[in-house]
């Protein structure tokens, strides 16, 4: 059996969750953010989760989290 690799770049975006999912950071809060409201921007900054069609594939990359 080889050695389990966890997919570093899937390390850099995702996170643990405590009730077993994953959470991701939100996209579109780097640039142009003039046009956008202060609304828009304050939520874009908290995490949210990853889709449940989706945990599968996070938890395949990284195995030990």
């Amino acid at each position: 059996m080889p050695k389990l690799k966890t997919n570093r770049g899937a390390a850099k975006r995702f996170k643990k969750s405590a009730s077993g999912g994953f959470k991701r950071g939100q996209s579109h809060h780097r640039h142009i953010l003039t046009k956008k409201s202060s609304k828009r921007k304050r939520q874009l900054v908290s995490p949210a989760q990853v889709h449940e069609a989706d945990v599968a594939t996070v938890r395949r990359m990284l195995p030990f989290s």
